[in-house]
């Protein structure tokens, strides 16, 4: 039995750091002091911010990767364009869940229609009907799904400003790059934990497309 090469590693590496980073996650959290108005339940946002950061990395890396197949027409690019839709579906629902967790206690109520939110569950539904599209749009639906990622994309920045450009909720993007160092470490150290898990999942994901493709090839060729 041959051995994995140093690239079929690296995903397995990136998992298997990320998991134990993961799992020793709770005991960095507990070094950062409590907030003083939300006590425990401000713990979520060491997990919350990294998972929505993650997300909209995902969309990025889908959006470019959905460009360059649209121009080059490259597979690869497509089959990045996949894997990064579902990291984005992924990451968007872990979001969607982890913040009114936070919401119901800090703002007293579970969901509210507030720029950010809103936008973040529009950029959610655009990846789960890219996936849709992908799986039900029949021959020639790579194209259109990729304009579809690319949409997903622009969202992005509109995200990220829109608590400047709007009264919401939510603080403005000034707030994180200010914490004190004892919160600072331990949200950095979450938000290295969920991209490593991101790329290595990611990288997993497209190899599988890669394949899918490969054999959906080999059984024309035998029908034919």
């Amino acid at each position: 039995m041959k051995d994995m090469s140093g690239s079929d590693r690296v995903p397995t590496i990136l998992l298997s750091v990320a998991g134990l980073m993961l799992a020793a996650s709770p005991w960095v959290i507990d070094t950062a002091p409590y907030e003083a108005t939300m006590g425990l339940v401000q713990r979520i946002f060491y997990y919350h911010f990294p998972i929505a950061m993650t997300m909209m990395v995902a969309a990025i890396v889908c959006g470019i990767a959905s460009a360059i197949y649209v121009f080059r027409r490259t597979e690869r690019a497509d089959h990045v364009a996949v894997a990064a839709a579902e990291m984005a579906s992924l990451f968007g629902l872990l979001v969607l869940i982890t913040g009114p967790l936070w919401a119901r206690k800090s703002w007293g109520v579970w969901w509210v229609w507030d720029a950010r939110i809103t936008s973040t569950f529009i950029m959610w539904m655009v990846f789960n009907a890219y996936l849709l599209l992908r799986r039900f749009g029949g021959p020639g639906s790579e194209v259109l799904s990729a304009a579809v990622g690319f949409f997903g994309m622009v969202l992005v920045p509109f995200i990220y400003w829109s608590v400047n450009l709007w009264r919401t909720l939510h603080p403005n993007t000034t707030v994180v790059p200010t914490l004190p160092v004892s919160m600072g470490i331990p949200l950095y150290y979450c938000w290295i934990a969920f991209t490593l898990l991101f790329v290595g999942l990611m990288v997993l994901r497209a190899r599988l497309e890669r394949s899918r493709v490969l054999v959906e090839r080999a059984w024309r060729a035998v029908e034919e």
